[in-house]
């Protein structure tokens, strides 16, 4: 199975992905985390990658599409992949459907989750960590008990200093400007599968999980709204 995960930031995708990873064996890419293994690697492509970045610059779709091939070539993509993070743009997402032609395969499944702004500030905005481990609370959603982190014992938090109001409205704002224009490129490809993101995190998942049983791969599907 190969898909991508579309939706506001605070929506949701992180945590599906994760889940998506340990139930059914879908190597979670982040072109973060590949970008950084390049560079790190000393590669021809992680030097070029590196010297752009330094300059400020953001990097080339080329490249970004180069980074991405080589790592679904990798065996742990055998099963399957989906893409975080990536395509956030149309023309991104057309360089992605040629490179992976030219592999002979295709997206199996594009799934957008639905989330409404005022839920997503509240989510992120309210959102903290744990220091030491990272596990992840929530002002009004998930507490930790007794101010203790129920993964490591820790008693240190720390809350992001974009995580607020004023940060989070730009972040969509750019959202909508950039990457909802991606809904109606999988759509008419047939691959467009829609869902409800307010529920609770196990409701979201039972949504995927109903979608992606009715996804044969190699083979588009018709829209669906649940």
């Amino acid at each position: 199975m190969k898909l991508i995960l579309i939706g506001p930031p605070g929506g949701g995708k992180g945590t599906q992905a994760q889940r998506l990873q340990r139930d059914r064996g879908i190597t979670k890419l982040s072109t973060g985390d590949m970008l950084r293994a390049e560079v790190a690697s000393g590669s021809s492509l992680g030097k070029q990658a590196k010297t752009i970045m330094d300059a400020g610059q953001l990097l080339p779709n080329e490249i970004m599409i180069e980074l991405i091939e080589e790592r679904i070539s990798q065996s742990d993509c055998e099963q399957g992949f989906l893409l975080d993070g990536f395509p956030r743009t149309v023309a991104q997402a057309e360089a992605l459907d040629a490179m992976l032609l030219r592999k002979g395969t295709k997206l199996d499944c594009a799934i957008e989750i639905k989330v409404d702004d005022a839920l997503l500030v509240e989510r992120i905005s309210g959102r903290f960590a744990c220091a030491k481990c990272g596990e992840g609370y929530h002002d009004k959603f998930k507490q930790p008990e007794n101010g203790i982190c129920e993964v490591c014992g820790s008693t240190h938090f720390e809350r992001r200093a974009d995580d607020n109001e004023a940060t989070v409205k730009k972040r969509l704002e750019a959202f909508y400007d950039q990457t909802s224009p991606l809904l109606p490129y999988y759509k008419e490809q047939g691959i467009l599968q829609e869902l409800n993101g307010t529920l609770s995190i196990e409701e979201i998942a039972k949504q995927i999980d109903s979608i992606l049983d009715l996804v044969p791969t190699g083979k588009s599907q018709p829209a669906t709204h649940l």
